[in-house]
């Protein structure tokens, strides 16, 4: 047998579905094998896997071995001449796999190889050739010199910034996304070291293959897709600590004791700096803005508080404990509120800003009511702050939408003008997902792969020559790729050839109901995440049950209230206190799905649901993927969310959907 090819699965069930069948495509002119471990996922990759793709031998892990272990199961039993190690999230061109081994046969010195990679919006991937990353290397690389110099050979060596993209060239250290290696070396040298858990098994296993006297290439004359879901989280402090730690590793493995004490040291100013950077930069982005809405309401209240005095018929002084210690009550009030009703989500949203204002001053006002009157100042003074806190807000958010520099955004309720190429028929079946997503689009039309074809369907605008004009005049936002009509090389090299154009790009495979992009957290409201932040976590179990309980403590508080909202004021009451005891939890799975047939975390059962936000979905299968979508990516926000907008379904029987 010519080829091996492994691929380790984690929770990416619609990226390994679309890498396999690039995959298959690609081997049908070389005798091959395909194997996929799975680290025991819980979205349905097995499942999917068994079902559509029964000629791949799948290996299925109890428990996450990681990504040196799980490769080496696949290759201790392949039977391959070459062992190509492919991420999931990857598309392979269909000549792929004929031009490398074809490379391969030619260069017998050559141990190992790498393609050059595209990113999910047609961009060149800098690590699709790298340099050792010795002390040096490194050091220009952590410090930004690099960076800086993006070209030069001393600075920029880490990426090797200096060779062409477009020339095959000589190589040190291979991406773990594509590394393509003689079995015969493999034997040789050994399999991936399993110290390595998730990062610098390919720095290991690449510098084994040249100390063992190969060579390892970078060879652009194929090309790949590679999503780089994983890039999204490489600013954590997480992060941080596992990837420069196995540096450390790789260090002491293959350096000199005096190198790798150097090297050690290196990595280990780079860990602390990064991470004290990143603890600055997370408090001061969590603070920033919450601080200057208080100093500008404070502000406004302060300096209109002398002219309010002076037109009062009694000419009354507001003592300083009013203006210092009442007035900070009422703003952090106000904050509070905001932050409950989203007014500090990246994406802004103006109702939720009115909607924090009005909640706050409806707080503010029961507690003038309730202390004692020698307390109790101006009441028009509430009036007039909560509307000079509504104006101060709104534009500080109109500044921050202005201002480039910043991740706020005002949400628009402009459509996303789309267009879809592919054939008539393939351009039906994605027009049909986008319309049961529900998304706010505009289809501008489709456009033709036959450039000779003359189509009836009003629908079609062009052909695919004329992309470009297309784009331009009817100012497109994004393209939707047919993969069922298109070849995954047509499909990369029009994301290239477009790349001078600011456009977003997905994909929907043949045979699937998702459409897989490079930008959204979900798409087409399925999965689209490397990085699993499951509910069955212990910090997200403490974090949803210390929610629950503040939420009920706070309903209980304004329960004289609320029983004018909320439908079902009895079993309202009952599902308070069984939320405060733990019996249940305020937002859990919809229970109409095949939970029982699941491998979803336990949790308790709960009155509402991810559907809530959208309760036109009725079909289980997409009630599976929603209750997936909740498992896999847990945020406390989702769950203030759902509490806030379904208020009124806080009195519904627990795990009733309606």
């Amino acid at each position: 047998m010519k080829l091996s090819i492994v691929i380790v699965n984690y929770n990416v069930k619609y990226f390994v579905e679309q890498c396999l069948y690039s995959v298959i495509k690609a081997t049908n002119t070389i005798e091959s094998e395909i194997w996929v471990v799975d680290n025991n996922s819980v979205d349905g990759s097995c499942s999917m896997i068994r079902t559509k793709f029964p000629e791949v031998k799948l290996i299925e892990n109890k428990e996450n071995v990681g990504f040196s272990k799980a490769n080496n199961q696949a290759i201790r039993l392949s039977k391959g001449e070459y062992i190509l190690l492919l991420n999931p999230d990857t598309i392979v061109e269909e000549d792929t796999f004929t031009r490398i081994v074809q490379f391969m046969d030619k260069n017998p010195e050559a141990g190992g190889l790498g393609v050059k990679m595209i990113d999910g919006k047609g961009k060149f991937l800098p690590e699709s050739k790298r340099a050792l990353p010795t002390p040096t290397v490194s050091f220009y690389k952590i410090f930004g010199l690099a960076k800086i110099f993006p070209k030069s050979k001393t600075f920029a060596r880490y990426h090797l910034g200096h060779l062409d993209n477009n020339k095959i060239h000589e190589i040190e250290i291979l991406s773990g996304a594509f590394m393509f290696m003689r079995k015969k070396v493999l034997d040789e040298i050994g399999l991936l070291d399993e110290t390595f858990f998730m990062y610098g098994e390919d720095i290991d296993l690449s510098y084994r293959i040249i100390k063992q006297g190969y060579k390892n290439y970078y060879f652009p004359e194929t090309k790949i897709i590679h999503y780089k879901g994983e890039s999204t989280k490489k600013g954590s402090l997480n992060y941080v600590f596992v990837f420069y730690n196995a540096m450390i590793i790789f260090a002491k493995k293959h350096f000199s004791s005096q190198n790798a004490k150097i090297y050690s040291l290196v990595i280990n100013l780079a860990i602390y700096l990064r991470a004290i950077l990143s603890v600055i930069k997370r408090i001061v982005s969590k603070i920033i803005l919450p601080l200057t809405d208080a100093i500008t309401i404070f502000a406004g209240i302060f300096f209109f508080i002398p002219y309010w005095e002076n037109f009062k018929d009694n000419q009354m002084d507001y003592p300083d404990f009013y203006v210092f210690i009442v007035v900070p009550i009422y703003i952090l009030i106000w904050l509070t509120a905001l932050l409950i009703a989203g007014g500090y989500q990246q994406k802004i949203k103006f109702f939720n800003l009115l909607k924090g204002i009005i909640w706050g001053s409806a707080v503010i006002l029961i507690l003038y009511a309730l202390i004692s009157e020698e307390y109790r100042y101006s009441r028009a003074l509430i009036f007039i702050g909560s509307a000079w806190s509504l104006i101060a807000v709104t534009s500080i958010r109109y500044l921050l939408d202005i201002l480039p520099f910043t991740n706020f955004k005002i949400e628009s309720k402009k459509k996303k003008k789309i267009l879809i190429i592919g054939s008539e028929k393939g351009n039906n079946r994605i027009e049909n997902i986008l319309k049961q997503a529900e998304l706010n689009y505009e289809l501008l039309g489709y456009v033709s792969i036959n450039k000779d074809q003359t189509l009836k369907n009003e629908k079609f605008v062009g052909n695919i020559d004329q992309l470009k004009y297309i784009i331009t005049i009817n100012k497109a936002d994004e393209i939707i790729f047919s993969a069922e009509d298109m070849s995954s090389s047509d499909i990369i090299n029009k994301m290239l050839e477009l790349s001078d154009i600011k456009i977003d790009y997905r994909i929907a495979p043949q045979e699937s109901d998702v459409i897989i992009g490079s930008n959204f957290i979900t798409a087409v409201e399925e999965i689209y995440t490397i990085n699993i932040n499951s509910i069955a976590t212990k910090k997200n179990k403490r974090i949803k049950r210390i929610f629950d309980i503040v939420s009920a403590s706070v309903l209980l508080l304004f329960i004289p209230i609320l029983l004018f909202l909320v439908k079902n004021r009895k079993d309202f009451t009952i599902n308070i206190f069984k939320v405060l005891l733990g019996m249940y939890s305020w937002v859990g799975y919809h229970q109409s799905g095949n939970l029982h047939k699941s491998n979803l975390p336990k949790i308790k059962p709960a009155i509402l649901n991810y559907l809530d936000i959208n309760p036109k979905i009725t079909n289980t299968q997409n009630v599976d993927k929603y209750n997936i979508i909740y498992a896999k990516d847990y945020n406390i926000a989702t769950d203030i969310k759902i509490v806030i907008k379904n208020i009124h379904k806080l009195g519904r029987k627990c795990c009733k959907t309606s």
